[in-house]
């Protein structure tokens, strides 16, 4: 019985055996170099692919409805695109050609800023409408190159249209000059730079309207330079030179191409602490007056401007204060006129929607020095968003003939597109 059990046990390990597969041979280096070489055809097959995706995806894509007119149209004329697969020649950030991301770079920025008036009450010296859209300010700026950069400002208003500035500017000059070549506002004080939309008031001061030439001011062709003069440190200083042809409102009057106006400016700008700053400027025009090319207008300025905003404590919360001083010297007969003007601002923003301020003014006329008027404005200004504003103004005016003047007025400004930053 052992001997029986004995041979099946043989029979059994010997069936085991032979069940299991014999182990697989080493491979050899040709199989090793094929399977490489196979997977890497299927990575660049992968990569291209991949590619092919991304170029697929950036690619607009078509209306999912449209009719058969509209189809065969585009397909007539181009308007899609082929298929990333038939394309030849570089593509650039995954778009043929790059123009739908590099369009913008070729394209102005454009901007419309409105102006609409309401006003009551009576002013025969300065009449005006009851109700009147004062301007819509069109802009158009745009970098030319890393040299130059344009701004041009077109002015619509009820009697037409007019070009209120139009330069190049070129920022790349040596020693670190700017040029400025075109029609613009002079460098001459604060306010006869500003547009109206940057005033902190409905009108400008009397000092303005008498003695620099109202709302258009010194306003002509020409040319500009200016350039950061070396100062002590903490201190910024730049001077400011320009020619002009000569015809501002009825400030100067150019007769002959030689009768040039020029106006010289230098600023000086200084942080007192981290919340305060000081601002002064001092101002020269000159030019030939409307009684012929014998006859000279010189003006006189100064400008001094407070400024405080705690940025770490309150963004909206700030404090402006503004002064500025002309004198003026007209030719004429029989005698020279000399006259003075100054104006006194103050501005403090309560909160992110409200401002509050007030003005005086006090100012001679530039062709009767003997005539003085003065007047007395109180402005409160509603922030609905950062593109508009809402803003009120009370005017009293007391003129030299002896009348005086009461008027309210409403003013409502908004802005469409990106207008750029005007100098600060």
């Amino acid at each position: 019985m052992r001997t029986i059990l004995a041979i099946l046990l043989l029979f059994a390990l010997a069936a085991t055996s032979f069940a299991q597969p014999a182990p697989p041979a080493p491979p050899t280096p040709d199989d090793t170099a094929a399977r490489l070489k196979a997977l890497e055809e299927k990575i660049l097959a992968l990569e291209s692919e991949v590619k092919t995706l991304k170029e697929a995806q950036a690619l607009p894509a078509a209306p999912s409805t449209a009719s058969s007119s509209s189809i065969d149209t585009a397909a007539a004329t181009n308007a899609y695109p082929p298929p990333a697969e038939q394309v030849k020649g570089p593509t650039q950030g995954g778009v043929i050609g790059g123009a739908p991301q590099n369009a913008k770079l070729l394209n102005p920025d454009i901007s419309m800023i409105g102006d609409f008036l309401a006003t009551a009450g009576g002013n025969r010296f300065q009449p005006g409408p009851a109700l009147e859209f004062h301007e819509a300010e069109l802009g158009i700026q745009a970098v030319i190159d890393p040299y130059a950069k344009g701004d041009f400002f077109l002015s619509f208003g009820e009697e037409g249209v007019e070009l209120e500035e139009g330069y190049i500017t070129f920022t790349g000059l040596p020693r670190g000059f700017v040029a400025r070549v075109g029609k613009m506002r002079s460098a001459f004080g604060v306010v006869n730079t500003l547009h109206n939309h940057t005033l902190p008031w409905i009108d400008r001061p009397l000092v303005t309207d008498s003695l620099v030439g109202g709302e258009d001011g010194i306003n002509d062709a020409g040319f500009s330079i200016s350039r950061i003069l070396p100062a002590p440190k903490g201190l910024f200083l730049e001077a400011t030179g320009q020619i002009f042809r000569g015809d501002s409102a009825d400030v100067f009057q150019s007769h002959q191409r030689s009768d040039l106006s020029f106006v010289g400016r230098l600023r000086g700008y200084k942080d007192l602490t981290e919340d305060t700053n000081l601002d002064i400027g001092f101002s020269y025009a000159r030019g030939h007056n409307d009684l012929g090319t014998n006859f000279l207008t010189q003006l006189f300025g100064s400008d001094v401007t407070l400024r405080w905003k705690p940025l770490r404590r309150a963004v909206y919360h700030s404090f402006l204060w503004r002064n500025e001083f002309v004198w003026s010297e007209r030719q004429q007969l029989p005698a020279a006129q000399r006259a003075f003007g100054f104006y006194s601002a103050a501005d403090y923003r309560v909160n992110r929607r409200w401002t509050v301020g007030g003005r005086f003014d006090r100012s001679a006329r530039a062709r009767n020095d003997n005539l003085t008027d003065s007047g007395f404005s109180a402005v409160v200004t509603y922030w609905p968003s950062e593109f508009s504003q809402v803003r009120t103004q009370y005017r009293f005016g007391r003129f030299a003939e002896g009348k005086d003047t009461s008027e309210l007025k409403v003013q409502l400004l908004f802005s469409l597109g990106a207008h750029g930053a005007h100098p600060f």
